[in-house]
């Protein structure tokens, strides 16, 4: 065979160096540089959200209530014993014995005692009250679940806000950006004009104003953004120094004037899909539920006991063996509880328990109303947008082909500096109204799909 040379070594070790370092290193980069879409940013949050978190740990806790409740109506089992030492100082007869012919007499004043013991308890029949509360339980648990899911919609609502806000200050920086060179490159003209004196210092003021203007609005757009991406890293629970950044999705005109459902298939969507509208119907079911346990306090309740038992004792003449079969003993019996007069505790039970259904029922409405009400202001935002953004898409269109011909007609000397920096202003004005209003129709609309039952998605 032939010997491979240095050379060939060298460059296979090479190789397998590059090889870790990018596999090592390439995930790292990918990570720092990582673009967060809607979907990440809901998926991260769903996973580590603390007050998503607490609620599935309230869920659990239900859980576990409602096992208890269900083990309740099995019987009870019980072991007990119970050592215990005596003493009788003034004790004159003792115990007398003969050994060997011999005559023995022992005062014995300390003495031991023990007795065992294996109880059994059942609540055979208690008017069905531990029967209903297990009812109670299990829609104290689907409650929990519907409250954990209500969470987490409040959550995706609050990410889908902050992620708009946050690609509209992104195309807001670059309007704004824009807007300065404008500024910028005026100041440069207003420079010239003034050098060969076609303009005044006081003009070229001015100019420097509004450039200096612009220059605030960019910083001040930028401070905006940075507390928006700030707001959306705290609600997702990211603690990292790292730079965070989203994904900038084609939000294109063609979104923003998408159909918009009516409102009133959106409201009975919601009605049927919401988790706090069944939250309220599970709220009525326990009201009655709790009646009915409330109801069967004025019923007899019917126990089964049994136990076996026995006992031992230093005093007796018997070893302890044959004294633990001796003295066993076991027993069995039912028990009845006939409530006669309880101070008036079953009737306040059933007046309480009414008044929270009846509180149920207003709950239920409020919560309706305010459903209703949430789904009719995404819907009025909606259309308003959609209406403003074609009004505005038409001024920015009319607001630049005027402000490059105030341009030229200035260059010219034919319009003055006021009539220039006004026509920038409109412009500006114009463009940002855009944005907004596309932007804000965006979202108003995912959030009537969102509560038509839709995932989140811009």
């Amino acid at each position: 065979m032939k010997k491979r040379n240095h050379s060939d070594k060298h460059s296979r070790w090479t190789t397998v160096a590059m090889s870790v370092c990018l596999t090592v290193f390439l995930p790292l980069t990918s990570v720092a540089q990582k673009q967060w879409t809607l979907d990440d940013c809901i998926s991260y949050a769903m996973q580590n959200n603390i007050t998503l978190k607490q609620a599935q740990l309230t869920k659990q806790s239900a859980t576990e209530d409602r096992k208890q409740s269900q083990a309740a109506l099995l019987p009870s089992l019980s072991a007990s014993t119970n050592q215990s030492v005596g003493y009788r100082p003034w004790l004159d007869a003792g115990m007398t014995t003969v050994t060997n012919g011999t005559v023995n007499s022992k005062v014995v004043k300390t003495y031991y005692n023990g007795t065992y013991g294996i109880n059994a308890s059942w609540t055979v029949w208690n008017g069905n009250q531990n029967r209903n509360q297990v009812k109670v339980s299990e829609l104290q648990e689907q409650q929990a679940e519907l409250q954990m899911q209500e969470t987490a919609n409040s959550i995706q609502e609050k990410i889908a806000q902050l992620y708009v806000q946050i690609l509209y200050m992104k195309e807001a920086i670059s309007v704004n950006r824009q807007s300065l060179e404008t500024s910028k490159k005026n100041e440069e003209r207003g420079q010239q004009m003034v050098s060969v004196g076609k303009m005044s210092k006081a003009d070229l003021a001015q100019l420097s104003a509004q450039r200096a203007t612009d220059e605030y609005n960019l910083v001040e757009a930028e401070s905006n953004l940075a507390n928006y991406k700030l707001q959306l890293k705290q609600l997702l629970e990211i603690t990292s120094t790292d730079e965070f950044d989203v994904a900038t999705p084609l939000a294109t005109d063609a979104a923003a004037l998408q159909t918009i459902p009516s409102l009133m298939t959106v409201y009975e969507a919601a009605l049927a899909l919401r988790p706090e509208i069944k939250n309220t119907e599970l709220a009525l079911k326990q009201s009655e539920v709790q009646m009915k346990i409330a109801k069967a306090g004025n019923l007899p309740t019917v126990s089964l006991t049994g136990g076996v038992g026995t006992s031992t004792s230093s005093n007796g003449s018997n070893g302890w063996g044959l004294q633990m079969k001796t003295n066993f003993d076991a027993s069995a019996g039912v028990g009845v509880s006939v409530p006669i007069f309880d101070q008036r505790k079953t009737k306040t039970a059933k007046a309480k328990a009414q008044l929270q259904y009846e509180q149920a029922l207003l709950d239920q409405q409020n919560e309706q109303k305010q459903l209703y009400q949430t789904i009719e202001g995404y819907w009025l935002d909606a259309n308003t947008n959609q209406q403003k953004f074609r009004a505005a898409t038409a001024t920015v269109e009319s607001e630049q082909q005027s402000y490059d011909l105030l341009s030229e007609q200035f260059n010219l000397g034919l319009k003055n500096i006021v009539e220039l920096m006004t026509g920038k202003t409109n412009l500006l004005q114009a463009q940002q109204n855009k944005l907004q209003s596309k932007y804000m129709a965006i979202l108003n609309q995912q959030m009537l799909r969102f509560y038509q039952g839709e995932e989140m998605k811009i």
